[in-house]
């Protein structure tokens, strides 16, 4: 649904973007990560067809960005980090504007804006003024106007910025809503535990480059290593002669009991938990630590800094 190939953006002698290869399908939301100035924003004005690649190309839809533009920009929603609400209109009369842009007949227009605006939970103040609305509310209208067109690529921008936590919730179940198998989602996000909540793809972009991408669980694996368990039992620790399982290595002990680094969980966690019983050893549990995705994104940079 999204392809790129050595996409790239220069200003002057600053290149904003410096080829970005992505590869987005059906069914997936992909959450570009990076700083303030990394590209994130520079790579969706291209994606939309606002800014023309300096170099290489992309792919919305079937649609070259450059060659393709009306085709481009009738295929993506768009909700960006300062949306432009109009909020002199009533909700209706703003979908309504905004579908005759995208040449929607009458009809068109006003089944699809009262389906949105109740999808949305906006029904009953539909035809009061955008004005009135919470920030939660305006957030959401936002997004029914990015979705009155029924495109199959959504490009958020920073969907929650500067939102209170009981309208981001809002927000973020929404979007989470709306990822189906025939729909592709791009989140352009700070908030590092709001990707790894809507996203199944992460790509962290430095200075204009991809670093890596993969899913949330590929990156820990490839950043952060094997996972982690840590083992609690009753009574005494350790059973004399404890034998552990290849793939197993013992790791300095946690606040609650010993911990391992695991290669295969799957294959070594059985073996592990028989011997244990064997010893006699009363297991009260044996728990995966968890690991964030704020931890790949700091082991990415560091990544870079050591260069």
């Amino acid at each position: 649904m999204i392809q790129t190939e050595d996409l790239s953006k220069q200003f002057g002698d600053y290149w904003a973007v410096d080829s970005v290869n992505l590869d987005v399908y059906p069914g997936q939301v992909l959450a570009l990560l990076g700083q303030n100035g990394a590209g994130k924003t520079t790579t969706v004005r291209m994606l939309t067809s606002v800014l023309t690649p300096t170099r290489g190309r992309a792919r919305i839809a079937g649609f070259d960005v450059v060659q393709s533009p009306e085709m481009v920009r009738a295929s993506v929603g768009v909700l960006t980090e300062q949306h432009g609400l109009y909020l002199r209109m009533t909700g209706l009369e703003y979908l309504d504007f905004f579908g005759k842009l995208y040449r929607l007949d009458a009809a068109a227009r006003q089944k699809r804006s009262r389906e949105w605006m109740e999808y949305f939970g906006l029904a009953e103040v539909a035809k009061n003024p955008i004005g009135q609305y919470s920030k939660g509310m305006r957030q959401k209208m936002a997004l029914a106007r990015a979705l009155i067109h029924e495109p199959p690529v959504l490009l958020l921008d920073e969907p929650t910025s500067a939102m209170d936590p009981e309208s981001a919730q809002l927000v973020r179940n929404a979007i989470a809503s709306l990822r189906t198998e025939q729909r592709t989602i791009i989140i352009c996000t700070h908030n590092l535990v709001e990707a790894e909540m809507l996203a199944n793809k992460i790509a962290i972009i430095y200075r204009g480059r991809i670093l890596t991408s993969g899913t949330v669980e590929e990156l820990k694996r490839s950043l952060l290593g094997p996972p982690e368990y840590e083992l609690r039992v009753r009574g005494k620790w350790p059973p004399r002669t404890l034998k552990l399982p290849l793939g197993v290595t013992p790791l300095e002990a946690g606040e609650t009991g010993p911990r391992f680094r695991v290669e295969d969980p799957q294959a070594s966690n059985p073996i592990l938990l028989k011997e244990l019983m064997k010893r006699g050893a009363e297991v009260v549990a044996l728990q995966e630590l968890p690991r964030t995705l704020e931890q790949v994104y700091l082991a990415a940079m560091a990544q870079v800094n050591s260069v």
